[in-house]
């Protein structure tokens, strides 16, 4: 059993990931204030000392503690510590993703340095963005100059406001003014904030003052405490977090994670490059993955290289133990180079033209964000040749070797029964939540384009679909939701108007045939033989005829998908790569 300490955007997303498990787990705040949905946690709320804690720990079997909770929650930081040496369990600490420190902020140690530092600069009127709680610990600097707090509107929030005598018509609200508003309306020299993170707001802060003018002060975040015999681990994003709970707790998710092709070509060029630089080896390097999380990867070297062994997980994947190479020379430019066992694309339509490496956009971006040197990098598979034959890649028009590939960096494995069965929680949180819409995607990008049409509803209104889009829509009917969106992406789409309610590319490939007669349909007159991914088609068909086609596409959709919901209002939305979406 896991023990999260939550409570905050990380907390909320520490949940989402452990539910993935279908487990159990307990999730712990101080206060009843967050609004969250928990497939499969237990909440509780109160705050606890280390005692209270330990007795849960014991009573319930707690065998893994993930803390993340605010990272200036000093004092509860200290009490998982010592909580983890009295039982002998390790942390996990999800932390937040931090911007540099950039020069032009002035970088304050704690509230007794940035008072020191405010009257250093001449500072007499601020904004104080640092949160009711440390009205406290800035008492010394307001009383006798002008001073502004933004704070929460709560009732404790402004019983605390009162007993340190603070002026309430000092005070602002959250849910009123951002921070560009308050500084034009207030006009402070200068704001003071906490190193938050990007879940914090640093950066909206940041660049408001900037924009404006303003001087900002930070608070720098302190440290983690650290205890011999206490083993912790450091992540800061979800794919790091079930990557170290599958390693601490390995029966916690039936099937573990892996990493992409991308993902071990850019640890094996860092390695590579790192070598170069300053001739150390280290077993293991950081890998920024493309959504600002970094996470450690195993390394090894050769003569001229260093390299990573592909792990898939529990993902049925032909790459799974191949070795990914990477060499790299001093140039006078950033450039990627596909060696041995790397395919080549053969004909448009990819992310890069004919003759290219199959080195996809993703991972480059990767090298390009992790590697800042002008170093020429090439990726090679020693085995890649032999693989790909295995692959879609011969169909496809890559010929010579395996892609290099992987949007996230990470390969997710479900069972098809634990996917259906996550799915059905989510549905079923979905109705707790009163609305009367469901709204099902493929995945988080078609999500975040649906969600503008949609403003008004909850979060837990929105589903995931992966591949499933029969089952979901099965369970949307059992559970009688009065309306259900389904919103879907070409790719997807192309297999879901042919009848394939699994769009699983291992069950259902894209059908040209039957691609022609939806054009057909639209009035459209298209040579496919060089078709190698539906998402072309945007490109290909003119301008004036794609409202055409989205209808024909949506219509076949709609006829496939309907009788799976007797008595429901169904919605087809077709979404392009740019989030244009159509209507039926």
């Amino acid at each position: 059993m896991i023990l999260v300490l939550g409570g905050t955007t990380e907390g909320r997303m520490a949940a989402k990931v452990l539910d993935e498990s279908g487990a159990a787990y307990w999730y712990s705040t101080r206060g009843e204030l967050q609004d969250i949905q928990l497939a499969h946690g237990i909440r509780i709320t109160g705050g606890m000392e280390v005692p209270e804690m330990e007795a849960l720990c014991h009573k319930q079997d707690i065998r893994l503690l993930v803390d993340a909770a605010h990272p200036f929650a000093e004092a509860l930081h200290r009490n998982v510590m010592e909580l983890a040496r009295l039982i002998g369990i390790p942390i996990i600490r999800y932390d937040r993703i931090y911007p540099p420190h950039d020069n032009d902020l002035v970088w304050c140690r704690d509230y007794e340095d940035a008072m020191q530092q405010l009257d250093k600069h001449g500072v007499t009127r601020l904004l104080a963005l640092t949160g009711v709680n440390t009205i406290t610990k800035l008492k010394p600097y307001w009383q006798g100059r002008e001073c502004w707090f933004r704070i929460l509107n709560r009732e404790e929030s402004l019983a605390r406001v009162q007993r340190e005598g603070f002026p309430a018509d000092h005070l602002v609200y959250y849910e009123k003014d951002d921070t560009a508003t308050l500084i034009e309306r207030l006009h402070p020299q200068a704001i003071i904030t906490k190193e938050s993170g990007t879940t914090g707001g640093f950066a909206e802060k940041i660049e408001a003052a900037r924009a404006a003018g303003v001087k900002t002060f930070v608070v720098m975040r302190p440290g983690y405490p650290s205890m011999p015999h206490v083993t912790i681990e450091h992540v800061n994003g979800p794919y790091g977090l079930r990557r170290a709970v599958e390693r601490l707790l390995p029966d916690f998710y039936p099937l573990h994670s892996g990493l992409t092709t991308g993902t071990c070509a850019t640890a094996a060029a860092i390695a590579a490059t790192h070598r170069l630089k300053t001739g150390e080896t280290p077993a293991r390097v950081p890998v920024m993955l493309p959504n600002g999380e970094t996470i450690h990867v195993d390394v090894s070297y050769g003569d001229g290289y260093a390299s990573v062994i592909k792990q898939s997980g529990d993902d049925p994947d032909v790459t799974n133990g191949i070795e990914i190479r990477a060499s790299v020379e001093p140039s006078g430019h950033f450039d990627i180079r596909g060696g041995e066992g790397v395919g080549r694309f053969t004909v448009p339509g990819f992310d890069f033209p004919p003759g290219e490496p199959a080195i996809n956009k993703a991972p480059r971006q990767m090298m390009r964000d992790n590697i800042r040197e002008n170093v020429s990098i090439t990726i090679s598979v020693p085995e890649g040749a032999t693989i790909a034959r295995r692959t879609f890649n011969p169909r496809l028009g890559i010929e010579g070797g395996i892609s290099i590939i992987g949007v996230s960096g990470i390969v997710k494995p479900f069972s098809e029964e634990a996917f259906i069965g996550s799915i059905r929680k989510c549905m079923q949180v979905a109705r707790a939540s009163g609305s009367d819409r469901v709204v099902i995607n493929s995945g988080g990008k078609s999500e975040r384009f649906v969600k503008a049409l949609y403003p008004d509803l909850p979060q837990q209104a929105f589903v995931e679909y992966g591949n499933y889009i029969g089952e979901t829509l099965k369970i949307a009917s059992e559970l009688s939701f009065p309306n259900v969106t389904l919103g879907v992406m070409l790719g997807k789409a192309v297999k879901l108007a042919a009848g394939n309610l699994d769009t699983h590319s291992r069950h259902t490939t894209m059908d040209k045939a039957f691609i022609s007669q939806m054009l057909h349909e639209a009035g459209i007159d298209l040579d496919l033989s060089s078709l190698t991914l539906a998402r072309e088609l945007w490109d290909r068909i003119p301008q004036e005829k794609l409202q055409d086609f989205a209808t024909i596409v949506i219509d076949h959709c709609t006829r496939h998908c309907a009788p799976l919901l007797p008595g429901c209002h169904l919605t087809v939305l077709l979404i392009t790569d740019t989030g244009t979406i159509y209507l039926p």
